[in-house]
């Protein structure tokens, strides 16, 4: 035991079943250090990190009516969970978010008249009402937008003409196009938000540089600066200004206002 680890709390990755991703769905990635166009710092505490490279997802999963075989469950850097790399019928592969209980082996498919089992794509309309969905389109044909974090799940809660209920992870009750796709099950890594860093050196292998207080800085420099010995430096707010606590941040007059029934507080929006 170390500084380090004395109070880490890891993942043991028993999922993942290979280290090596598919070539073929590899993209690369060029970092920033928050640096814009320019050259200039454009937002701060970026930079180093570890070098990775981006895998193609396919959240679309409009490649319909052809069985796919489950070849493996993999990490991804880029996100929370976890995906599984397809093998299909006429030998295309394709990464997708695994879904929690996917197993090496198994079949899935994606099509309007699918049964709605775990890893299959299909439309809200012949997805029975109770069933965990992730992956969710907003828009026909989009791809999915919503539920995508590890261990996330939607659950459809009711089917109103050209509308679907969800009971969203966050509480919130909205409808969403009934025809949109969406993917069977709960997205896998669900013991992600267990996990503890153990040093700081985890965050700097993310790219994540030391971060101020703002109480720790002078008055030209943050709001919450300045003032004798350990001041607690007021209201909480950013840099600029803006509360960080308690003022609504949602845009009023918001065009998706009309589809959210319940917010996740509870309360129910004036129509």
């Amino acid at each position: 035991m170390t500084a380090g680890t004395r109070w880490r709390i890891g993942n043991a990755y028993a999922e993942i079943t290979t280290n090596k991703p598919e070539k073929s769905l590899l993209e690369p990635i060029k970092k920033t250090g928050g640096r814009n166009a320019q050259g200039r710092r454009a937002m701060r505490y970026i930079g180093g990190g570890h070098k990775k490279q981006y895998r193609i997802i396919d959240f679309k999963r409009n490649k319909h009516n052809v069985e796919a075989t489950v070849d493996s469950i993999q990490y991804d850097p880029n996100r929370t969970a976890f995906i599984a790399l397809l093998q299909y019928a006429d030998g295309e592969k394709r990464y997708i978010l695994a879904p929690q209980g996917l197993q090496v082996g198994a079949k899935v498919i994606a099509g309007d008249a699918v049964a709605p089992e775990i890893g299959n794509a299909l439309q809200m309309k012949n997805i029975p009402l109770g069933t965990v969905i992730h992956n969710i389109e907003m828009q026909p044909g989009q791809g999915g937008k919503l539920v995508r974090s590890a261990g996330a799940s939607a659950q459809l809660a009711n089917k109103e003409e050209a509308y679907a209920v969800l009971k969203m992870p966050s509480g919130e009750l909205r409808k969403v196009l009934i025809n949109c796709y969406a993917t069977v099950g709960v997205v896998s890594n669900s013991d992600h938000n267990l996990e503890t860093a153990g040093k700081a050196g985890v965050n700097r292998w993310k790219g994540i540089r030391p971060r101020v207080r703002g109480v720790a800085m002078n008055p030209v420099d943050h709001p919450m600066g300045g003032g004798e010995g350990r001041a607690s430096g007021g209201h909480p707010r950013s840099r600029t200004g803006k509360y960080a606590k308690g003022e609504k941040t949602r845009t009023k007059g918001k065009g998706s206002d009309k589809l959210i029934i319940q917010r996740r507080d509870g309360k129910k929006l004036t129509k």
